[in-house]
């Protein structure tokens, strides 16, 4: 019988996904799981990486079940992860030696600020096509070899591993047999020369990361072993791996050079297809690799915002204006505009372009008759803002007029966000039918891989609009809202300096 379905495993930083494609690109069966958010002191944000793998587990037989489909129906398996976020475990047991360091953790800020200091900046810049920030996993797998006893121990008698959340995911499902990365993920440590695609001798020395812990750096595409015993009843390949961004600008089909999406998620992460070189940013932009497929290489450039839709869980958890994150619209349609309030959500600092681990959150322009509504319209509006600076910073960087931003993650689903949006940064916003774009992008990648589809061409028909965006404020309207966000970023930044 023929195997017809790619199961996609979307492991997020909140939550862990698994959604179950058919041939046509639609989804057949999905599961989420929540998962602990660890907190050990201000800054500081953790995972337990056990927690991870059996969550992961957990919604991959949900997503199976709800298909209503076996194991033996899937032609391979593709695999997408929040990037940065480092683990370090045991080649022999396969035992997390502690807590996963995620992406949004800012612990080793005073050691970036070292660096730079050093003016190892540029340097690191032209290999890596990356900033320096406690954002990347450098820092972060060099603070588990300083504070970790077992790493020195495990690394003396071979028996350490390091990696990002994909590397993790697929040791645990080849049953240790396999230590891969893509070089989407490889791209993001920081660790990693954009220009020659292998790790770099210099980086690994300058962080103190020895030789043979790291993952071997693959394509995008392409069959890296196959599951376990115990995980499904007969083998199946694991065949495709990127970057959650990258994979959800893949599933975009943002396949040309010059177009950007922005997946809204917990973070906003705008990605522009640069081609087949890499574009150096000059406005503190990122350049990336976007993926590797068939042996062409594709780069981008990107703004990574720290905080997008995790103001909304915070808005719920933190302040309970809302029980559910899906309330928040509602609430801010109670008002007819934010009422002069502004929040720049910086609870970890500032991404793109701003890159200052010293700024801190802030509402701003606060007056009696402030209501619930206008937070909740200032917390919505501050991630338009956000993802607008980038754009704008996008546009000189890559030497072009961006025409239409496309759109995917959660908080897509927001109109009212999306529609400011649009009126704040002058294009069309164009949404997809399927949002979950990420997923698709890893079930494409391991799809071509195993001959689920013949082409990037045959993919590219699936891809279809549920909705478009256009600006409804005048230029003078605009220029204000912006005036009054800009003014509050200013206050927000070096807050603890």
């Amino acid at each position: 019988m023929p195997k017809n379905y790619i199961l996609a495993i979307d492991q997020g930083t909140t939550s862990s996904r698994a959604i179950v494609f058919d041939r046509n690109g639609q989804p057949a069966g999905t599961a989420q799981k929540e998962f602990r958010q660890i907190y050990p002191k201000p800054g500081w944000v953790e995972h337990d990486p056990a927690e991870i793998w059996s969550s992961q587990l957990k919604v991959v037989y949900e997503a199976i079940s709800n298909a209503g489909i076996r194991a033996s129906d899937l032609a391979g398996i593709g695999i997408t992860n929040q990037r940065e976020t480092a683990v370090a475990w045991d080649r022999d047991t396969g035992d997390p030696i502690c807590n996963a360091i995620v992406w949004q953790d800012r612990r080793t800020a005073e050691l970036c600020d070292e660096l730079k200091g050093k003016g190892l900046e540029p340097m690191i810049r032209e290999k890596t096509g990356l900033v320096i920030d406690a954002y990347f996993s450098a820092t972060k797998w060099k603070w588990i070899m300083e504070h970790v006893p077992q790493a020195r121990e495990k690394e003396k008698s071979g028996r350490l591993a390091l990696g990002t959340v994909d590397s993790w995911l697929i040791w645990k499902l080849t049953g240790g047999r396999v230590h891969v990365t893509d070089v989407s993920n490889a791209s993001r440590t920081m660790l990693f020369n954009i220009q020659t695609l292998s790790w770099d001798r210099e980086l690994m020395d300058l962080f103190g990361i020895p030789e043979g812990v790291l993952p071997e750096a693959r394509s995008c595409s392409e069959i890296y072993g196959y599951t376990g015993s115990g995980i499904f009843s007969s083998p199946v390949p694991v065949a495709g791996i990127a970057g959650d961004q990258q994979a959800a600008t893949f599933g975009q089909m943002c396949l040309t050079q010059g177009s950007v999406k922005n997946t809204y998620g917990t973070g906003c992460f705008i990605l522009c297809n640069t081609g087949d070189a890499p574009v150096e940013s000059k406005n503190n932009l990122i350049t990336t690799v976007a993926w590797q497929l068939g042996g062409k290489t594709t780069y981008a450039l990107e703004g990574s915002i720290f905080i997008g839709g995790a103001v909304v869980q915070w808005l719920r958890d933190g302040l309970g204006l809302i029980k559910d994150s899906r309330e928040v619209e509602k609430l801010a349609r109670t008002v007819e505009d934010n009422g002069g309030v502004y929040f720049v959500p910086a609870f970890t600092g500032l991404g793109a372009p701003y890159w200052d681990p010293y700024a801190r959150g802030m509402i701003a322009g606060l007056t009696r008759g402030v209501t619930a509504g206008h937070i909740a319209r200032a917390a919505l509006e501050s991630i338009a803002f956000q993802v607008n600076d980038v754009i704008r910073a996008m546009e000189i960087d890559a030497g072009l007029e961006i025409r239409e931003l496309k759109v995917d993650g959660g908080a897509s689903v927001n109109n009212l966000l999306m529609q400011f949006q649009a009126d704040l940064i002058g294009i069309p916003v164009i949404r997809p039918e399927i949002t979950e774009t990420t997923s698709l992008g890893a079930a494409y990648l391991a799809g071509l891989a195993v001959g689920i589809w013949g082409s990037v061409d045959e993919i590219r028909d699936h891809w279809s609009v549920d909705r478009e965006f256009h600006q409804q404020v005048s230029a003078g309207d605009r220029q204000a809202l912006k005036d009054g966000w800009k003014k509050a970023v200013e206050r927000a930044r070096n807050w603890e300096i």
